[in-house]
């Protein structure tokens, strides 16, 4: 069935593993002793016949006319130019595909931008990412198993089969009366959200919404089926070590608060601690002592606009895919989701964000003289991005190369989830029907990241406009309400969509007498089966 299977990493170039051959499997030997010391590593996997089908994301046969991938959370099955069915026994790692050479199959451990996490600099604010890595229990053995008859395939969704739409707002711009709008907007539709709160009121606007003075209004969120999260702690920054005091004395105001999302610059932050006097057990014991066990820290795969909504289609993030999007939002609105796009998602480039950061912050502060030297440098990024646009175009986004949606990560000896989200302003744009009928017919997934609240006047489609709801932004949230109600959309909170799905990474398979593939661990998802 295949020739050989190579361990390939920083350490081995092409280390031959040794294969169990059994009637209906194939077991690849892993010394656990070797590959805990790697920081990533691939299994090289070269088959006797090409691999000429692979069950994409969405649940579907695809030919192998590119690059496929398969992450924790998507099948792991393929089909050989022989006919024959090949599936894995475990979820684990990514698979991926070239079309370029279309007998060999990489099962991925750790590999570059799977598993990104955001790091802010310290004064600069100048943005890293730091790759990760997942520990794994090879305890259980790989293997590739070959059925005769049919192959297996697992819901994501608690709604068989169906997409899932999940909101987290940043409560940046809440007030105890736009509050209430949003939380009654919600209640009407019936859509559930992750919505983020300053625990205390420390902000340079007076009627910044806290837990600290709004208890009863945020407890009114949870009697309506939301999920809070913490948004840091204040609006505002207080001096280092007034905010690290605050965080290291903080009580949960409410049981069952598990959720962090980062905020601004707060030196206590995900992607800030490190900067200071805070060791990484100790941040993790303090993250843990506080029931927190859920994360986010400034990553998104790229913005929610036509056509590009899916966060497990990595398609969806490209050039190509934004630039086709955006056509038809106006010369202005589009020449500006162009270049924040170009400059924010390009992380081959680390000076590409700073350069928009500062035309912004300038351009804010009228500095005319340092807009122009920004905006020349700007110039020259899309005139090379010109020039060689064809051979770019279709180059997915860093962060949603292997789209991780979330992944485990250990912070001193605590393990966390770490979620990925898509920005997403425009509601007009993102949530209108076709958009929300492409995430469904994808069976795809969005972790969108929100302004509910925000009133500024560059943000089109928003949700308030001079304090009302926006008319066809409510039609739109009306026809995801009733796709909700036909179980064609699960709308779950960050914390039910983790707590349901994250068990599916270490779901086990094996065939079966008849020749098919069951499921041997137990577990509470939904499978069937899978035939070419």
């Amino acid at each position: 069935m295949f020739l050989t299977v190579n361990l390939k990493s920083e350490n081995y170039s092409n280390y031959v593993l040794p294969v169990k051959h059994f009637d209906s499997k194939c077991q690849i030997i892993i010394d656990y002793d070797m590959t805990s010391s790697l920081s990533f590593f691939d299994l090289e996997i070269i088959f006797q016949y090409n691999i000429v089908k692979f069950r994409n994301y969405d649940y579907k046969w695809t030919e192998i006319t590119g690059r496929c991938i398969a992450n924790w959370y998507a099948p792991k099955i393929i089909q050989l130019a022989n006919g024959k069915l090949v599936q894995a026994n475990r979820n684990i790692g990514i698979w991926e595909i070239n079309k370029k050479e279309p007998n060999k199959l990489l099962w991925r451990f750790n590999p570059e931008n799977a598993q990104p996490l955001t790091r802010f600099k310290a004064n600069s604010h100048d943005r890293q990412i730091k790759q990760t890595q997942t520990t794994y229990n090879f305890d259980k053995p790989l293997a590739l198993l070959l059925p005769g008859r049919s192959a297996l395939e697992v819901s994501r969704s608690k709604i068989p089969f169906s997409a899932i739409l999940c909101f987290t707002d940043h409560c940046d711009f809440d007030t105890l009366k736009n509050l209430k709008q949003q939380r009654l907007f919600f209640k009407q539709h019936s859509i559930k959200t992750t919505k983020g709160f300053f625990l205390n009121h420390y902000s340079k606007r007076d009627d910044n919404a806290a837990m600290e003075y709004h208890a009863n209004e945020y407890k009114a969120w949870i009697d309506d089926g939301h999920e809070l999260a913490y948004h840091a702690l204040s609006q505002s920054i207080k001096p280092n070590e007034e905010g690290f005091k605050d965080f290291e004395n903080f009580t949960p105001p409410l049981d069952n608060i598990n959720t962090w999302i980062d905020h601004g610059y707060q030196p206590y932050n995900v992607s800030c601690f490190e900067n200071y006097n805070l060791s990484v057990e100790q941040y993790g014991r303090l993250l843990h002592d506080k029931n927190i066990s859920i994360l986010w820290n400034y990553s998104d795969s790229g913005t929610c606009i036509p056509g590009v909504i899916n966060q497990i289609n990595p398609s969806h993030f490209t050039l190509q895919a934004f630039l086709k999007g955006i056509k038809g939002l106006g010369v202005l609105e589009s020449t500006r989701l162009w270049i924040k796009n170009l400059l924010t998602n390009n992380l081959d480039h680390s000076n590409y964000n700073r350069l928009y950061k500062d035309f912004a912050n300038n351009l804010k502060k009228r500095k005319w003289a340092k807009c122009f030297r920004s905006a020349f440098g700007i110039s020259k990024v899309i005139i090379s991005t010109g020039l060689h646009y064809n051979s770019k175009k279709y180059k997915v986004n860093t962060l949603a190369k292997y789209t991780p949606l979330f992944f485990r990560h250990r912070i001193g000896k605590v393990e966390f989830y770490i979620f990925q989200t898509m920005e997403m302003v425009d509601f007009k744009q993102a949530l209108n029907p076709r958009n929300i009928n492409t995430l469904i017919e994808e069976k795809g997934i969005c972790i969108a990241h929100t302004y509910f609240s925000v009133p500024l006047k560059h943000h089109k489609g928003r949700l308030i406009i001079d304090g009302r709801i926006d008319s066809e932004v409510n039609k739109n949230f009306a026809c995801i309400s009733k796709k909700i109600s036909e179980k064609k959309l699960w709308n779950p909170t960050v914390k039910e969509l983790i707590t349901y799905l994250a068990p599916l990474e270490y779901l086990e398979f094996d065939v079966t007498e008849e020749g098919g593939i069951c499921l041997i661990s137990e577990n509470h998802f939904t499978a069937r089966e899978v035939t070419i």
